[in-house]
């Protein structure tokens, strides 16, 4: 637990820095006391699990960015012995490759999508941007009004500050590489504070 805790304090600290956030604006976007998100960047207390969501959202930054140590300068993973994320009664798998770290600011994903799945998306905060490679199967990508539709090994960047979803309309799994690509956040303009 005392190693939990202490990636968190590193990664709460380490994020508002980045966005030259004070205590004070920190708590004001996360919703979280100032008392409370000091304790947890000394390490004094580790968030439950819907403070910590409010704190990801409030950041904007996926939640696992607190809960994942990076261990060497490489990484190699082996997402198949990991259990997915299912979605979209259980026709959508979600297999996390790498987790969202703002040296990149991006996340990798593996997904597999059963016949007739369609998963829709909110629209992603602005300057969002998805990238789809499709290793197996086809893709129906709807942004908006158009739709493209995306076939095996073809790659496809969009911007996803738009609603959207992925339909696999074939009769056949379609499998994906999905890299959503998140904007650097040097700061955070007043108007976003309120």
């Amino acid at each position: 637990m005392n190693e939990i805790k202490q990636i968190i304090a590193e990664r709460m600290k380490s994020i508002r820095q980045s966005k030259n956030l004070s205590l004070d604006q920190a708590a004001e976007i996360t919703e979280t006391s100032k008392a409370m998100l000091s304790q947890i960047e000394r390490g004094q207390s580790i968030p439950t699990i819907t403070t910590l969501w409010k704190i990801s959202t409030g950041y904007k930054v996926p939640i696992t960015y607190f809960m994942e140590e990076e261990k060497n300068n490489y990484t190699l993973t082996d997402f198949m012995g990991s259990e997915p994320v299912f979605a979209d009664n259980r026709k959508m798998r979600l297999h996390q490759l790498f987790p969202y770290n703002p040296a990149q600011n991006i996340e990798m994903l593996y997904i597999e999508f059963e016949p007739d799945c369609i998963h829709h998306s909110e629209k992603h905060m602005n300057g969002v941007e998805e990238y789809v490679f499709v290793l197996s199967g086809s893709l129906l990508l709807s942004l908006g009004q158009e739709t493209v539709p995306v076939y095996e090994k073809q790659a496809f960047r969009f911007r996803a500050d738009v609603a959207h979803s992925y339909s696999n309309t074939s009769e056949k799994l379609c499998t994906i590489i999905n890299i959503i690509y998140y904007p650097p956040a040097i700061s955070v303009a007043k108007h976003e504070l309120k």
